[in-house]
């Protein structure tokens, strides 16, 4: 049976979370209805990453069998009928056949992140940053997220509601950037743990904001405790912008 990559980006805004949920609205379940009613057959997607409630996406993908030939009509027009229907803020940008044992999720090598902050208001960004008025140093937010670099056992920036059965992540990159209008955090690694930017973000933020020291930041990496960390920052100023695979199709 053919396997299929389904590339999708979304506004998190209105939706629950990636996943699909029971007595909520989610990416998932809003694209399998699309797909069931358009090819009046059932779909059951698996998705390559959970954003969490309010999270966007740039890129993130499922994966689904289906003996439906899918390109039996021509696949720009198959997009074409497929995002009329669906909402607004959900686009599907990429149809593609993979192999059998292909899985979005397992597959991938890495994930990446960004994170946006702005200082002044501004009523252009504010669904898709997080409106912070207050000093930052950029120096300081840098030399936090190198030290992350260093470590691999992430466990303080997991939240506890969680079934994985380990903490290790490898951090491929993380940086701070400043385009003089908003201050992004940009964070690659082959996973994620639950809550895990966020966490970082607002930890780091303490950082740059002098709450913390970087020497209190590697305390609490290496207490494993996530009473310590700030998660307190919002959802919508996050956003998964790639997930990226081995081979070409699903990129």
């Amino acid at each position: 049976m053919p396997r299929y990559f389904l590339e999708v980006a979304y506004n998190g805004k209105r939706y629950a979370g990636f996943q699909k949920q029971a007595n909520a609205n989610t990416i998932q379940a809003e694209v399998e209805k699309v797909f069931t009613v358009y090819f009046k057959a059932e779909f059951n997607m698996t998705g390559s990453s959970r954003t969490d409630a309010g999270v966007h996406a740039l890129q993130n993908f499922f994966h689904f069998d289906t003996l439906i030939d899918l390109y039996d009509a021509e696949p720009l027009k198959l997009m074409y009928h497929l995002n009329a229907m669906l909402p607004p803020d959900i686009v599907i940008k990429n149809i593609n056949v993979r192999d059998a044992g292909a899985h979005c999720r397992f597959d991938a090598l890495s994930r990446k992140y960004q994170y946006r902050i702005y200082q002044q208001k501004n009523p252009f960004i504010n669904e898709h940053a997080y409106y912070y008025p207050y000093e930052l140093n950029l120096e300081k937010l840098n030399a936090a997220s190198r030290m992350l670099f260093d470590f691999s056992d992430f466990e303080a920036f997991s939240k506890r509601s969680t079934q994985v059965h380990t903490f290790e992540c490898t951090i491929e990159e993380s940086y701070w950037q400043d385009d003089g209008e908003v201050i992004t955090f940009y964070v690659r690694a082959n996973r994620f743990l639950r809550g895990m930017v966020r966490g970082l973000v607002g930890t780091m933020v303490l950082v740059g904001r002098g709450k913390i020291t970087p020497d209190e930041f590697v305390s609490i990496i290496l207490s494993k405790d996530s009473s310590r960390v700030n998660f307190a920052v919002p959802a919508h100023g996050l956003a998964l912008i790639e997930v990226k695979y081995a081979s070409a199709g699903a990129d």
